[in-house]
């Protein structure tokens, strides 16, 4: 979702940066690569751990969702490519799920703007005991929508959620936002989501299978 279908990977460590200051930490720019998209836990206790900050993990995941959550109520831009996508699965009845590490208050903040209309159902972070890179969302959603995860193709901007994808045996389209991700196989890079549309989907899941 973060950074893949809306624009929001930034949004989060703004609302990371802000929230640190007001604790009187500053981060280091670094650590961004580090702490993106991954689940809040892990990104949230990374961030305590680097700086010192006299905060406990749940106060602090608090703080960052409401943050963010303000952020976002100002509105979230899609990511270029994103509305036709979702559009052209829709109109070809394409089952869809939507799988996150985002807490389940923010998926349905930004579901609002992608359309759950879209998508069969969504996935987040706070409702499966592992997330990614685990598996586990990933698996969840296959069976849900009564699939072979090999014949599934997942969408991930982030290597959390490539490894979390490909450890299900997924096939991946990788649209990186902050930090690279190499081809490999099975896995498509791409610049944008403008280069991805069905027929690309399809391609990828049947010559992997």
């Amino acid at each position: 979702m973060d950074g893949t279908l809306v624009d929001t990977e930034g949004f989060w460590w703004d609302a990371e940066v802000e929230v640190f200051a007001d604790l009187g930490h500053r981060l280091d720019e670094g650590w961004r690569d580090v702490v993106v998209g991954g689940p809040m836990s892990r990104s949230a206790g990374y961030l305590i751990e680097a700086t010192g900050a006299d905060i406990a993990l749940p106060e602090l995941t608090v703080l960052l969702n409401d943050r963010f959550e303000a952020r976002i109520g100002r509105g979230v831009p899609l990511m270029p490519g994103a509305g036709e996508l979702l559009a052209e699965l829709t109109a070809h009845r394409v089952p869809t799920a939507l799988v996150s590490a985002s807490h389940r208050r923010i998926i349905d903040r930004v579901l609002a703007s992608l359309g759950p209309e879209h998508f069969a159902f969504s996935v987040a972070g706070d409702e499966v005991p592992r997330t990614k890179p685990h598996p586990d969302p990933y698996l969840l959603a296959a069976r849900r929508l009564g699939a072979d995860p090999v014949r599934c193709a997942v969408i991930e901007d982030t290597a959390t959620g490539v490894a979390a994808a490909e450890a299900a045996g997924c096939r991946v389209v990788a649209v990186p936002s902050v930090a690279p991700i190499a081809p490999a196989e099975g896995r498509l890079v791409v610049r944008s989501l403008e280069e991805v549309d069905l027929g690309v989907l399809r391609a990828l899941v049947t010559s992997s299978g």
